[in-house]
């Protein structure tokens, strides 16, 4: 079971669907989230999850307050589960009378980014593990001219991955471990 765990919407639970995800743990989250906190890196954010699956990554980030976010999924049953779990977070946060922009879209990663103008200040990088590191870096290209200055970008790959290379445009920050999953974090220098 795939929930939101910390901020206005904690606890609330989103719908998944069946076997064409891979969602990040809630472990893996709660580190990112407590270190995206510390860094101030999430009120009034402009989030962009790629490979959004359930979307849970982005979401957190507007239960969190992150005031809008773009989740990107390829996989027609799973942008569907992504607007099934925004409309879920939109309405906890209204009841709340916190307003934000949430727009879920299916298209490839690739097509979003050639077509794409808007500007993000934290973005989610989750690919499927089978997507080799070329496509990853091509798009890390693509997706630079739409950051902010100082964005955070953070990237999940199967630990068993050769480590990416990164394009120039990037600092790479570091690389942390959770057992079959490293997680990336780059920001834009």
């Amino acid at each position: 079971m795939t929930r939101i765990i910390g901020g206005v919407a904690g606890s609330l639970k989103l719908a998944s669907p069946a076997k064409s995800t891979r969602p990040t743990s809630d472990r893996i989250r709660e580190s990112i989230f407590s270190r995206l906190e510390s860094r101030g890196a999430i009120e009034e954010a402009r989030a962009l999850d790629l490979y959004a699956g359930t979307g849970a990554l982005a979401l957190e980030a507007l239960s969190r307050g992150a005031k809008s976010a773009h989740l990107v999924e390829k996989d027609g049953k799973a942008a569907a589960v992504c607007i099934q779990n925004s409309n879920t977070i939109q309405r906890a946060l209204d009841k709340q009378g916190i307003e934000v922009f949430v727009k879920t879209i299916n298209k490839s990663v690739g097509a979003f980014l050639t077509a794409d103008s808007a500007e993000y200040d934290l973005v989610f990088i989750d690919p499927p593990y089978e997507i080799d590191n070329q496509q990853v870096e091509a798009e890390l290209e693509a997706l630079l001219p739409r950051l902010s200055k100082g964005a955070v970008v953070i990237v999940e790959r199967s630990s068993r991955t050769e480590d990416l290379s990164f394009p120039a445009g990037y600092d790479f920050e570091e690389k942390k471990n959770y057992g079959d999953t490293d997680v990336n974090w780059l920001s834009k220098n």
